[in-house]
């Protein structure tokens, strides 16, 4: 009679890495580095500056056709003004009137002295100067000397630790492998092919 089952069993498998501490130091530089910067001399001058705006002047010998209309209300707005005055006073005059009173000689003279003070047809031309405005002249004069600059730049010596590391690794699980190794089993005992009766004594 040989086993039917076969038992194997596999061992777990550790890999252990181990790093050592270690202490690095770095040495110190000190450089230094020189520039210089150039000054100059800069001058810079300005001229007087004259503005002449001659806008009005020439608005007041040909104006504008804005302005032409602006101009051309204005004096209907006072004519306007002028006329209402001259119809009331000349109601309050009639108001007043008394018999054998002739106001319409009086209305006429007034009329013909008011044309005479308005009508004289002398005007001088242009009515309005130029605006005239000026900046005064200027000179800037910049002197600035040349210039040396250093610059040091120092590294500090350094010191870099590195800590120790270990690293635990499981290469192989443990397990265990039951493996079955007899032949077939036949019921009853007499299906089996290889079957050989047992003889009796």
């Amino acid at each position: 009679m040989y086993p039917l089952i076969e038992i194997k069993t596999v061992p777990i498998e550790i890999e252990m890495k181990v790093t050592d501490a270690k202490l690095e130091y770095t040495r110190g530089t000190a450089d230094l580095e020189i520039s210089r910067a150039n000054g100059g001399l800069s001058i810079r001058s300005r001229p007087i500056r004259l503005n002449l705006d001659t806008f009005e002047a020439r608005n007041s010998v040909v104006p504008t056709t804005m302005r032409s209309v602006e101009q051309y209300a204005q004096k209907g707005q006072e004519s306007a003004y002028e006329a209402t005055a001259i119809y009331a006073q000349q109601g309050q005059m009639l108001l007043n009137a008394k018999i054998g009173q002739e106001l319409v000689t009086q209305f006429a003279a007034d009329a013909q002295a008011r044309n005479i003070k308005t009508n004289v047809g002398l005007q001088f031309l242009p009515s309005v100067g130029p605006e005239i405005s000026w900046t005064p002249a200027e000179m800037t004069i910049h002197y600035e000397m040349d210039k040396l600059n250093f610059d040091w730049r120092m590294n500090q010596p350094q010191f870099k630790f590195t800590p120790g590391d270990i690293e635990i690794s499981v290469k192989q699980q443990p397990d265990v492998i039951i493996k079955y190794v007899g032949g077939p089993l036949y019921v009853p005992p007499s299906a089996d092919p290889n079957y050989e009766p047992e003889e009796e004594n």
